[in-house]
């Protein structure tokens, strides 16, 4: 980042992340030299289609949130480190949480050469209001009961309460700037690194160096082209073959190809992503805490890590903070497999020789094997799991939070707050194990709006032990992001909310070929 202020008079804000950035690199992901500028590169994400947008508040897929990114700024970004700073926003600072007081950068054009303004700020963060909009944030923008210009540079957002985690928040593609009245989104006008060349929807974006861009000296490329390739293994091939230099989401499986080329590399990212076990607590038996607790105990998890993601994975407790999270609470006993303890709580829960389905499906990453891994260890204590393999077309709507016990699958989210708020609060309509805590819901609208780091740290560690010992779900690992890439591209680093530097790897990446 390029700017470093306060956002609170207390100190940095919204620091407290769902995340933790993986910091181990393989040989060649940073360069030694100094960026350079020039050159074109071809990026292949993991899918097009006629439903991508110019529209920030309507992203929905990595491609539109890497699009947005180029084109568009935010008022805060967050780097590799997880801090939310400023960065539209030259100082954001607030007393109470509550009513935030935003002073924005002087001379910051827009592609059209309009200078940017508080107005623009209140119209872009106010539309995720209206529902016409169709704003994916359209939720997590109720919180703003007032957005107000208090002068040309000058924004101040009262929130309905407290949420230190506001600027956090900002940094997220879906908040990107827009021009004040901009409703047409057949081309794009931002302050972002890039400006839009060509749009096609479902073949491709082609995007130039913005030669204004408010952060001197960058970006680096003269171009990017961004287009979708859903195939992995086609994916990993176009890498490999030199028809594009930067490629996400690479498979395990694909990682000794591409370290087995001289000109290529591996980014691996540690993230919060995790694929998870559902043990509805609304049905039995899977609402019995006996068979919960049997459950956790029937997870190999080194196995999982080994076997199913070739060690690019990081053990989890059954609870959502990874390992390398600020707020994680370390000192919980570590769950491991223990098959007398399994058996004695099926036996105490009395479900010793009951039969019960478990729904899998590639569409949860990893959720197939990790079925048959939990009926092999199941077998041996009582357990007669038959595992329903079903197609990922449809998974999310038809299977997902639909039966006693199947899997979900959970994506990096910017803040600790939001993964609980949408997961596991008891009216969250994801809560996908339909747990109610009334205790874990009152800890969480009181870390959201402390502001004390040590405070919200013990809160939040609380939040971790009411899951790991009540709720119905089981989190055996937190899977590593892994993006390719050709050695000649400089400048990438991990940022654990999603590949490709968090989707924001244009305006720091540069060509040495």
């Amino acid at each position: 980042m390029d700017a470093i202020s306060p956002f609170s008079r207390r100190g940095l804000i919204g620091a407290g992340l769902s995340l933790g950035a993986g910091l181990l690199l393989p040989e060649g992901a940073l360069a030694a030299s100094r960026p350079r500028r020039g050159g074109r590169i071809r990026v292949a994400s993991l899918s097009s289609s006629t439903a991508d947008t110019l529209d920030p508040a309507k992203g929905a897929l990595s491609t539109d949130y890497v699009r947005h990114y180029m084109l568009y700024s935010g008022l805060t970004q967050i780097g590799h480190d997880l801090v939310a700073r400023p960065a539209l926003a030259e100082r954001i600072i607030s007393d109470d949480q509550t009513v935030w007081h935003i002073r924005l950068r002087k001379g910051v054009t827009f592609h059209d050469g309009a200078t940017l303004s508080a107005q623009d700020v209140v119209w872009s963060l106010l539309r995720h209001k209206d529902p016409a909009t169709g704003s994916k944030m359209a939720t997590i923008a109720e919180q703003f009961e007032q957005v107000q210009a208090a002068g040309a540079q000058d924004v101040v957002i009262r929130l309905t309460g407290p949420n230190a985690d506001l600027p956090a928040i900002l940094a997220q593609s879906h908040f990107l700037i827009l021009r004040a009245g901009q409703r047409d989104f057949g081309t794009a006008n931002g302050t972002g690194p890039y400006q839009l060349a060509q749009f096609r929807p479902g073949v491709r974006t082609l995007v130039r160096r913005n030669p204004n861009y408010w952060k001197p000296g960058k970006a680096w490329l003269d171009e990017i082209e961004l287009i979708g390739i859903p195939d992995e293994v086609s994916r990993v091939n176009a890498l490999l073959s030199g028809d594009v230099q930067l490629v996400i989401a690479v498979n395990p499986r694909s990682t000794k190809r591409i370290m087995a080329s001289r000109g290529h590399a591996l980014l691996e990212t540690q993230s919060g992503l995790y694929t998870n076990l559902i043990m509805r607590q609304n049905q039995l038996p899977t609402s019995n805490p006996h068979f919960v607790a049997a459950i956790k105990y029937l997870f190999d998890r080194p196995l999982i890590k080994r076997a199913l993601y070739r060690g690019y994975a990081t053990i989890a407790n059954d609870h959502p903070i990874p390992p390398f999270h600020p707020y994680y609470r370390a000192d919980l006993p570590q769950r491991t497999l223990d098959l007398d303890k399994a058996r004695w709580h099926l036996q105490r829960a009395g479900l010793t020789g009951v039969r019960l389905p478990v729904y899998a499906s590639p569409a949860a990453d990893g959720s197939v094997d990790m079925a048959s891994i939990l009926q092999e260890y199941g077998s041996r204590v009582g357990l007669k799991l038959a595992v329903n393999r079903v197609p990922a077309d449809g998974y999310w709507s038809t299977h997902w939070m639909r039966h006693p016990l199947g899997f979900g699958n959970t994506n990096p989210r910017p803040t600790a707050d939001l993964l609980f708020s949408l997961f596991y609060k008891s009216d969250a309509p994801w809560n996908e194990s339909g747990w109610n805590n009334p205790r874990f819901d009152r800890l969480l609208l009181e870390a959201r709006g402390e502001a004390d780091q040590a405070r919200r740290k013990q809160l939040y560690g609380e939040m971790q032990e009411l899951v790991y010992h009540h709720c119905g779900t089981s989190i055996p690992v937190f899977i590593s992001l892994l993006d390719g890439y050709d050695r000649r591209l400089k400048g990438l680093e991990p940022v654990a909310l999603g590949g490709l530097m968090g989707y924001q790897f244009a305006e720091h990446v540069w060509w040495e070929g």
